[in-house]
């Protein structure tokens, strides 16, 4: 079982950045794709961003692409995604999501664990 925890949401001005985190505890995460999804009231949750290994290509929303920056430190079990020049339309519930195998997937069906979600506000 993994359990993942994210942090580093808030309220930010248009234009401004953040960094989440995503912490993994109950197991190593080494070997697994890493997701960021979001979600708004009502809304369904998308695709953010995506990485396999350290070194690998990841793979980014068309929204959020130059703007957005996913990465993972294996040594601290810990996903991270840089996010800047922001916009309203960014506001969403972000989650981190783990698949059990290394294979990067832009779908939520795809993921075996979520964490419960940060908030992230734009403001315009």
């Amino acid at each position: 079982q993994v359990h993942l925890i994210e942090s580093g949401g808030g309220v930010v001005e248009a234009g401004g950045s953040l960094t989440l985190s995503c912490a993994a505890s109950g197991r190593t995460v080494s070997t697994s794709a890493m997701g960021w999804f979001r979600q708004v009231p009502g809304g369904q949750r998308t695709f953010v961003a995506t990485i396999s290994n350290p070194g690998a290509t990841p793979h980014y929303a068309g929204s959020v692409k130059d703007r957005f920056t996913i990465s993972r430190d294996n040594s601290k079990n810990t996903v991270y995604l840089q996010m800047s020049n922001l916009k309203p339309d960014d506001t969403a519930v972000y989650y981190c999501a783990a698949r059990r195998v290394p294979t990067i997937g832009v779908r939520t069906d795809l993921y075996d664990y979520w964490g419960r979600g940060t908030q992230v506000t734009v403001s315009s």
